[in-house]
């Protein structure tokens, strides 16, 4: 005996086709059923306008799994496609289903197809819409692309569901015979996917000669996320309508407020992602001013500190031993800082900063062999480091006059070797910030230990950072990342409402939830 198969509408004038071959049901009509009017499993199409969590979509689904229909689409499609959990590599999957042949205008920059039952009527791109129809199983999808750099030139960056009035009346005569396809196919479930424990995005710039992370160091990432079961993907800035495919967000360019990176860190906090570098963190530590002042609130050491703005300078001046160091508040890698050694250098460095910061800070000179670097995950000590300084300069890091640079040596230390001062200093200091990743600079010297700022994306690279922990040092940042996930998974679990007896509710001993339809979604086309 053939499988009976029933098609669900929110509204009836939603289906526009000729249904006298087909079984309709408004959703209304099928929540209400009595189970003595269903006498054998049916395969059911869920055509309701909208599946938002709640909905009446959603109940559709979910009553029928709970009935032992065979239901397109399941809930994990559902929860898949409404609450962003597709993963990464199931994008890039889709991808690599895309055939090379595609000839599109190059100035396409984007592409939306519009998939009905596993099928499209442009053969070209037939594979793709069947794999994403047996990847998800839902009736009607729009499979979102972007051109990107590869063999085919394009890739799979969204998948959502479609309703039933986006439909091109044009597309009319497609629509049914894709749906009587279906109904003749033999049922399949939704395919189980093996999924990892968390996909991560880590931010990175390729061409940046002074990232915090070496290529080389990223892919060791990569590695070690595999061996935890943590998708690890690199990404871009031009990824950034990607972001909340993922599930927590890693940060591995050189921040700035005004800079794609707080744009990134911005939105992953706001979407509820785990992040480092958080925005806080990034707007914090990115500024010395910011910093010279908490830690001195806080009577942490740090060299003696001034700040100086136009009408301070002649002042500060007549004050000042040389030599002293000038910095403005928002540089990194050493840019921005000047060393001067009499009166007439500082007053020519403090006027050309002014000009671009309405104050620049100037501390006391402190000379050191080396800076101690103490990177702080969650709290505590994570490694430690000596930053050697360049060969004949002052700082770890030279620029010069043609654009490029030198840098000192890195020499890791084990924890167990690191002054008790220099790493209570580096907790103490990082515990006023939060509990992500930091770098914290300080000189020890025979006055005591001094805290020279703390870097919300410090240097972890292959051969320096690592030499003593080796995949440890990895391992605790991921893991770190995957218990954050984690917990945020287990408050949205215990704050949503759940049915108790979804079968006591079904027949009217308990409240159904409110159940709302969702509004129409934009119709998308080529852009």
């Amino acid at each position: 005996m053939p499988t009976e198969c029933i098609i669900v509408v929110e509204k009836r004038s939603d289906f526009r086709w000729d249904d006298s071959d087909l079984q309709l049901i408004t959703a209304e009509e099928f929540i209400a059923e009595l189970p003595q009017l269903r006498h054998r499993q049916r395969k059911v199409i869920n055509l309701c306008r909208s599946f938002e969590y709640q909905g009446i979509g959603y109940y559709c689904s979910l009553l029928a799994q709970a009935r032992d229909d065979r239901i397109t689409p399941s809930m994990e499609t559902l929860i898949d496609l409404k609450h962003g959990s597709v993963s990464a590599p199931v994008f890039a999957e889709l991808t690599r289903c895309i055939g090379p042949d595609v000839d599109l205008p190059r100035s396409l920059s984007t592409l939306t197809l519009q998939v009905m039952f596993g099928q499209i009527e442009d053969a070209e791109w037939a594979n793709l819409a069947r794999k994403t129809f047996e990847q998800f199983r839902c009736p009607l999808l729009e499979i979102h692309l972007e051109r990107q750099e590869g063999a085919n030139g394009w890739g799979v960056t969204a998948v959502r569901s479609l309703d039933l009035r986006d439909i091109d009346p044009s597309r009319d005569a497609f629509f049914l015979h894709a749906l009587n396809s279906c109904i003749r196919q033999h049922w399949r479930p939704t395919l189980l996917r093996a999924r990892p424990r968390m996909n991560l995005a880590v931010l990175h710039q390729p061409r940046d000669p002074l990232a915090p992370s070496s290529l080389e160091t990223l892919e060791k990432f990569k590695a070690v996320g595999r061996d935890m079961n943590i998708a690890v993907e690199l990404i871009e800035k031009k990824d950034f309508p990607r972001l909340t495919q993922f599930d927590a967000l890693f940060i591995r360019e050189t921040t700035a407020v005004t800079h794609h990176t707080f744009k990134f860190a911005r939105k992953a906090a706001l979407d509820g992602m785990p992040v480092i570098d958080d925005p806080d963190s990034i707007v914090k530590c990115t500024n010395k001013a910011f910093l010279a002042d908490m830690l001195n609130e806080h009577q942490i050491a740090v060299p003696r500190t001034q700040f100086v703005s136009r009408s301070t300078l002649a002042h500060v001046e007549r004050q000042l031993s040389y030599p002293v160091v000038l910095k403005v508040p928002d540089g990194a890698f050493s840019l921005g800082v000047k060393k001067a050694d009499n009166g007439p250098q500082f007053r020519a460095m403090a006027q050309a900063m002014l000009k671009a910061s309405a104050i620049i800070l100037v501390q006391e000179f402190m000379y050191t062999e080396f800076d101690w670097r103490i990177g702080v995950l969650g709290g505590q000590a994570l490694f430690a480091a000596r930053y050697h300084m360049c060969r004949g300069h002052w700082q770890i890091l030279r620029h010069t006059d043609d654009g490029g640079h030198a840098e000192g040596r890195t020499e890791a230390v084990k924890l167990g070797d690191t002054p008790t001062e220099v790493l209570q200093a580096a907790l103490a200091a990082t515990r006023l910030l939060g509990d992500g990743l930091y770098g914290v600079d300080l000189k020890q010297t025979a006055a005591g230990v001094f805290v020279i700022e703390i870097n919300d994306n410090p240097n972890i690279n292959l051969g320096a950072e690592d030499a003593i922990l080796g995949d440890e040092i990895y391992g605790r940042v991921l893991n770190h990342l995957l218990q954050s996930h984690e917990r945020g998974i287990s408050e949205r679990r215990a704050t949503a409402p759940q049915l108790t007896n979804l079968a006591d509710a079904r027949h009217g001993k308990l409240p159904l939830p409110r159940i709302h339809s969702g509004a129409r979604p934009a119709s998308l086309n080529l852009q």
